[in-house]
């Protein structure tokens, strides 16, 4: 259990069971049948474990040289060898989750898990370090989409806010660990733009998700977005209004990105209440 434990901590839970909440989010909101819906949130779940798992075991090294205490691996409780088999292991389980759900699903999540592996492996100390997260969370929304009985890539509106929401993401998860990293030389886009910069550009990127939502569902036509619609709209715009201010007037802390995350949440709402446009 000792192991288990640390395997999970080394997951990113959070992030892990977000992303996951989302996923399920997207499949209710096209219509998925049940055992659809149950195989798309368990292989995006299982996916989310390795490419955790894969960023604690390649990051370790570094972890223990500034210190981390609150990474398992760096402290000990877990070696890395039985960190990458798990991460192995649950990229395998995810792919073969994907498998009945299609040829497009499985090759969208093969190259969604590519995209953020490679981030792991190395762009994430490269000014192209945000590539990734606009690959891979652009393409999230089709994972959906590609898993229903007649599949098909999301609507393109969909690709938008899918990427904007990434962009956020990664703009806001480095910002704590920022000194950290030029301690061990990981240089990507957030550690050259700076803490606020980067902190205000997520804040846009998260009101540029909500806006491609409530245009593209409606077809252009405001008047038809139902009160539900707006409700979530406008409280996207509060949480980002808020991560702004908070990177304005104080130092950068994990708050701003559990502010992304709960956006994310919002947003997920906010497609879920388009009942399906996202597949048109």
């Amino acid at each position: 259990m000792r192991v288990v434990r640390a395997l999970w901590g080394s997951t990113h839970p959070g992030p892990t069971l977000v992303v996951s909440g989302l996923a399920l989010a997207l499949g209710i909101a096209v219509g998925l049948e049940p055992w659809r819906l149950l195989l798309l949130t368990l292989a995006v779940f299982f996916g989310q474990l390795s490419i955790g798992l894969s960023n604690d075991a390649i990051d370790a090294p570094r972890d223990r040289a500034v210190g981390r205490t609150d990474k398992p691996i760096a402290r000990g409780d877990v070696t890395e060898r039985t960190a990458w088999g798990a991460a192995i292991a649950t990229a395998g389980i995810a792919l073969l989750l994907s498998a009945p759900l299609g040829f497009g699903m499985l090759a969208a999540h093969a190259i969604f898990l590519a995209s953020a592996w490679s981030y792991n492996a190395g762009l994430k100390s490269t000014p192209l370090s945000i590539v990734p997260f606009l690959v891979s969370f652009g393409i999230f929304p089709s994972l959906a989409t590609l898993a229903a009985p007649d599949p098909g890539v999301a609507a393109p509106w969909g690709w938008i806010a899918g990427a904007a929401l990434g962009a956020a993401v990664h703009l806001t998860n480095v910002l704590p660990d920022l000194d950290d990293d030029r301690r061990t030389g990981v240089r990507g886009l957030p550690h050259r733009m700076g803490a606020r910069a980067s902190a205000v550009v997520a804040a846009a990127g998260i009101v540029a998700g909500a806006v491609a939502v409530l245009v593209g569902s409606s077809g252009g036509d405001l008047a038809a977005v139902p009160l539900v619609g707006w409700v979530f709209f406008a409280a996207v715009v509060i949480v980002a209004a808020a991560t702004a201010v908070l990177a304005l007037v104080r130092p950068p802390t994990r708050a701003l990105f559990r502010l992304v995350m709960l956006a994310a949440l919002l947003l997920a709402a906010q497609l879920v209440a388009t009942g399906g446009a996202v597949a048109a």
